[in-house]
């Protein structure tokens, strides 16, 4: 491992690389500092960028941009009440009350002092554990891909945010939009109403943009922006002895919280940081302090959502498997440079995958740096209305898919999408579980057929294998642990 990580650092430490992480980090803690952007529009945008970079260069910047994100959430959850990013809600709750009780710049230091230290353990456990689960993931055959995307599809969707019909459905919409286009094996036309654009499929970054940024823009713009800025001196950064002593617990049980949901599909930093927030309320001697001002409220969240941003590269570089809609972006972004996502990934592109760990060490040391003696900088960026930064999203939008085909057709279905996209939030239905089937859908088909080729035909392939079954199971028992009490309590309420 160390002479992979010195490998990774002499590709990370390049001049080129050193200006992609900068570039990350700065667009992750400014999107994470303004409020209705965030890093699924951010790099749903550069995704048509990156299709002319280098692929560890391109990886390297929207894995900046992501837990970058996580970093500048907390500054406007502090200073304005108002969290930049969703993880970032938990810390809005005691970091903004120490705020105005004159404690902004030790909320702020603590903060960044637990980011940093809960990214430098994620990225350790992706460097130690994802070289042994991308080799156990090499024993995998057609059958085993088929059952574990299943079940990550699966997970996803019913750990998702709201109902679980609802994000079984979108799911299941996904995998329906990846598969217009022509049919790989038979070369027949499916789903294209005869125009010739889509016999190549929707694109890719046509369906983020569209989905994410475009519909995250007129939603924001039904809002009416209300937002008081804490206009008071930030004053002393550095937190007292007390105030460090009691944050070293939080921390460390905060970044393991953010580890273990970050390796699972469909939590995230939110989920984490909710948790931790949750986990240090119970086990503290005085509860009640929280919500006035604990600073352990914001160590155990701030540590949690930023060790979840980095664990959450685990499955999707050494499996293939998303784990969020943030992460199925960055394997878009993969797929557009012609990369297999999978345990291949290691082995075909060793600079590419230790490149991006040495590069998650260096970008969370520039963003210490960057936050906390810029915060003022910061905190002016929170003045500027957001109807002034709307129109050029959305002129970088319309370039970014036009300029991958020079067709006006990506525009039109962008647009298209993005009004699904609206649809779709007015009707309470979680974009991201359509845009994890989406990505997952034919790689599901292609493994499928592959499956059962193999087995000439026989469906027994998938229970005869014991790892392929182990994942069948487990996937029996997501839903059966989910969808059981729901019916038990629509039972309860016939019978009342």
């Amino acid at each position: 491992m160390l002479e992979n990580l010195a490998m990774g650092f002499g590709v990370a430490l390049s001049l080129t690389n050193l200006a992609y992480c900068l570039l990350g980090v700065t667009l992750g803690t400014l999107i994470g500092v303004l409020p209705g952007v965030g890093p699924l529009v951010t790099i749903a945008m550069l995704l048509p960028i990156t299709f002319g970079l280098d692929p560890t260069a391109a990886l390297i910047m929207l894995a900046g941009i992501y837990y970058g994100a996580q970093y500048g959430g907390s500054t406007t959850a502090i200073l304005v009440n108002l969290p930049g990013e969703t993880a970032s809600v938990v810390t809005c709750i005691d970091g903004y009350q120490m705020a105005r009780k004159g404690r902004a710049g030790p909320a702020l230091a603590i903060s960044a002092i637990g980011s940093f230290f809960a990214g430098c353990v994620g990225t350790l456990l992706i460097a130690t554990f994802g070289p042994l689960l991308g080799e156990w993931a090499l024993e995998f055959g057609a059958a085993e891909y088929f059952s574990l995307m299943l079940m990550g599809l699966v997970s996803a969707a019913v750990l998702a945010h709201g109902d679980m019909v609802k994000s079984l459905a979108m799911v299941v919409l996904g995998l329906l939009v990846g598969l217009v286009g022509a049919d790989v094996n038979s070369g027949i036309d499916r789903f294209t109403f005869d125009v010739l654009e889509l016999t190549d499929g929707i694109g890719f970054t046509v369906m983020a943009v569209g989905i994410f940024a475009v519909a995250e823009i007129v939603t924001n713009l039904e809002h009416r922006e209300s937002r008081e800025v804490f206009s008071r001196e930030v004053g002393r950064l550095m937190p007292s002895r007390e105030e460090l002593v009691a944050s070293i617990k939080p921390i460390i049980r905060g970044t393991g919280v953010g580890a273990f949901f970050g390796m699972l599909p469909g939590t995230g930093p939110s989920i984490s940081a909710f948790s931790a927030y949750m986990l240090e309320k119970k086990i503290a001697r005085d509860p009640d302090r929280f919500g006035r001002g604990a600073i352990e409220g914001v160590a155990a969240p701030e540590a949690s959502n930023n060790a979840a941003a980095q664990t959450a590269f685990i499955p999707t570089l050494t499996l293939g498997i998303p784990g969020s809609a943030t992460m199925a972006l960055v394997l878009g972004a993969l797929i557009i440079q012609g990369i297999q996502p999978g345990p291949q990934v290691m082995s075909s592109n060793p600079e590419l995958f230790w490149g991006l760990i040495a590069s998650m060490w260096i970008g969370n040391a520039m963003l210490v740096a960057l936050n906390l003696p810029m915060v003022g900088l910061w905190v002016r960026l929170l003045t500027v209305p957001y109807r002034w930064l709307f129109p050029s999203i959305v002129m970088f939008c319309a370039l970014g898919n036009y300029s991958l085909n020079n067709s006006p057709v990506d525009v039109y279905l962008c647009a298209g999408m993005g009004v699904l996209g609206y649809v779709l939030a007015k009707l309470e239905c979680p974009p991201a579980p359509l845009i994890l089937g989406y990505v997952l859908g034919p790689l599901m088909e292609e493994n499928l057929r592959r499956a059962l080729i193999i087995s000439r035909g026989d469906p027994a392939v998938f229970v005869e294998r014991p790892i392929s079954l182990a994942f069948l199971v487990a996937t029996a028992l997501i839903l059966a642990v989910m969808i059981l009490p729901a019916m038990r309590r629509a039972k309860g309420e016939a019978g009342d």
